[in-house]
């Protein structure tokens, strides 16, 4: 199966892609390179893909819409992944069009060249910050999730109405995942984790906000691409319940589907910190700081309908993914 995966130099994509390489997949991945964060750990995501010669990559912007037109006249895709997008809360608050041109202009691009060639199913980056004010827990996709807290939240759930809009006119089977607070090996270096492991090992404090009173759900890399595999390899379908005059905001009777992929575990952050000073062997210095403009309190995710529709729910720990962190960061880091 030829299978198109945007975002493949970055943390959950290389990830994704490796795993689908590896169970013989034809992988052909797109992605910017741009320099949210440092390039280096993008080419060394890359290489581990390279290795295998069912992998193409092609280093190009989801804006480009003809570059993007002619990757799909050449090898005739079955499956789409779309994993590429600006990522951050609080980078959002202070570039705000960034979000617009790469997470909506770049989407619409997307979705006119799998409509156009017919693709069986498009799964696509959803984020748990599409929940904003919402204070019900633990979050679920059956929920309305219409008052987002930042430009990234608003730019994903603008990519669910619009999925939804190409589902329905065009039958194209899409499916959105609510990601909640990815964490690993590979990860981003402007995540916590990376910044927290960072600045303990050099004795420097560390920033924590809402004076350490946030719980996340944290989700462990591996168990993320578990997920999106079991998505990917079921299409969405049709729900023939869907009631108009009570609706589904999770469903519809067109072919589209919104998923929650969480631990379902929520931890408080002081914990997360505790079980990586356990692993490193050394004490946090703290700055507590405010609620941050854009965050919210509390995560926790509702995973009910993934179990229910392929059969998959995330199962690492905290302490179990953390030491995995700790271990990849000394080997990669040299440390």
């Amino acid at each position: 199966m030829k299978i198109l995966v945007t975002g493949s130099a970055g943390f959950i994509g290389s990830m994704v892609s490796l795993k689908l390489l590896q169970r013989g997949e034809d992988v052909i991945g797109i992605d910017n390179h741009n320099d949210y964060y440092d390039v280096r750990i993008k080419d060394d995501r890359l290489k581990l893909l390279k290795n295998f010669q069912n992998y193409h990559h092609y280093k190009f912007d989801l804006n480009d819409f003809k570059k993007l037109s002619e990757i799909f006249d050449k090898y005739k895709f079955q499956v789409v992944l779309n994993l590429a997008a600006q990522a951050g809360v609080r980078y959002s608050i202070e570039n705000p069009l960034t979000y617009i041109s790469s997470n909506i202009v770049g989407f619409a691009h997307l979705l006119e060249n799998c409509r156009n060639h017919k693709i069986n199913h498009l799964v696509y980056a959803s984020t748990s910050s599409v929940y904003g004010a919402n204070t019900k827990m633990p979050f679920s996709e059956n929920d309305s999730a219409n008052h987002p807290l930042s430009v990234y939240a608003a730019s994903k759930k603008s990519n669910e109405l619009m999925a939804h809009t190409y589902s329905y006119l065009y039958q194209l089977p899409t499916s959105g995942l609510r990601f909640f607070t990815v964490y690993g090996p590979w990860g981003r270096p402007d995540m916590a984790l990376f910044k927290f492991t960072k600045a303990i090992l050099e004795e420097k404090n560390i920033d924590v906000f809402n004076y350490g009173k946030h719980t996340r759900d944290f989700t462990y890399i591996d168990d993320v691409v578990e997920g999106i595999v079991k998505v990917l390899d079921n299409p969405a379908s049709i729900n023939h319940e869907w009631n108009s005059k009570i609706p589904d905001p999770s469903s519809s009777k067109a072919p589209w589907q919104i998923y929650n992929l969480g631990n379902s575990r929520p931890v408080q952050l002081m914990e997360y910190i505790q079980a990586l000073e356990n692993n490193l062997g050394k004490k946090a210095k703290i700055n507590f700081l405010p609620l941050q403009q854009g965050d919210v309190p509390d995560t926790y995710a509702n995973v009910e309908k993934l179990k229910q529709k392929v059969n998959f729910k995330p199962s690492t720990t905290v302490v179990e993914g953390v030491s995995k962190f700790v271990k990849w960061y000394k080997n990669y880091y040299q440390i």
